[in-house]
């Protein structure tokens, strides 16, 4: 059997550079000290679920590497099963991270190992899970290879789980897996990417397949799509501090509540105070609240 949240995604190391402002074209700006924290959308959004108390495991790929070791230590420690995390002849992918003082961020990934992740292991990992068996809630992000994605959710639906997809980066997906989404998950700007003119109505996403959606939209919380109308999840107010891996933090809080029977807007609150807590702190995975500090 494996866990009730099954996250396929990437593991990245983070180094964080805090800096007064981002450089322009060929620009030097000196910055603080760099430090290495363990991230990617993948295992963050593990992590996140993990420290919730959700029973979670992530299908992922890591190099042999001291960025591979840090990447597995922090999955263990914060409760993510890791026995389906390869690790690979490539290097660990990595983020290079600039944090302003006001909190706002920009990234840079390097993949790596991550883009060494192929539909086949999806099939592998179907093979030991007995199809599935057991998984209730199924997330993916970008960050691996698009057919990789498209190929798990394909997979995930027909064994009958509940699909969610983080769309960040954002990309083109196939129809095939639009049409099998329980939730796309989108920031605002990336529902502006995916809808073009259309971006203020966020309703025209379940156009494009999806049974449901949800637009997170930072300090103005969020918005939740479904067949019966929108609903505003607003976000608590808070001191913001450092951004990254927000999103990953409100997939994963989303994922544990869907997993524990919550319905959609209701999973979202709890995401948009859990997505909160963690900007108020450093770093991603570092940042992530437990239930019992969510009171």
């Amino acid at each position: 059997m494996t866990a009730q949240v099954l996250v396929v995604g990437s593991a990245n190391a983070d180094l964080v550079v805090p800096a007064d402002r981002r450089p322009g074209g060929g620009e030097t700006v000196l910055g603080g000290d760099t430090r290495i924290l363990p991230g990617g959308k993948g295992a963050n959004t593990a992590v996140a679920a993990a420290r919730l108390g959700a029973d979670v495991a992530l299908v992922g790929a890591v190099g042999a590497d001291g960025h591979g070791k840090l990447l597995l230590e922090s999955l263990r420690e914060s409760g993510v099963r890791t026995d389906l995390v390869r690790t690979v002849d490539r290097p660990t992918g990595a983020a290079y991270i600039t944090v302003t003082p006001d909190g706002e961020n920009s990234i840079l990934v390097s993949p790596g190992a991550n883009h060494a992740l192929a539909p086949a292991d999806i099939d592998d990992v179907a093979g030991v899970t007995g199809g599935f068996a057991g998984v209730r809630v199924l997330v993916a992000s970008m960050e691996i290879p698009l057919p990789t994605v498209e190929h798990v959710l394909v997979s995930a639906a027909a064994a009958g789980v509940r699909t969610v997809l983080n769309l960040s980066p954002v990309a083109e997906l196939a129809a095939e897996a639009l049409a099998v989404l329980d939730v796309l998950l989108v920031n605002e700007h990336e529902a502006a990417w995916l809808l073009g003119e259309d971006a203020a109505d966020p309703a025209r996403l379940l156009e494009l397949g999806p049974r449901s959606a949800v637009v997170t939209r930072g300090a103005h919380g969020a918005v939740v799509v479904t067949r019966d109308g929108t609903t505003e999840v607003p976000s608590p107010r808070v001191k913001v501090v450092d951004t990254t891996g927000a999103g990953d933090a409100f997939a994963g809080a989303l994922a544990h509540a869907l997993a524990g029977g919550a319905g959609l807007a209701a999973a979202a609150r709890t995401a948009a105070q859990v997505a909160a807590v963690s900007v108020t702190r450093t770093g991603a995975q570092p940042s992530y609240p437990t239930a019992d500090e969510l009171g």
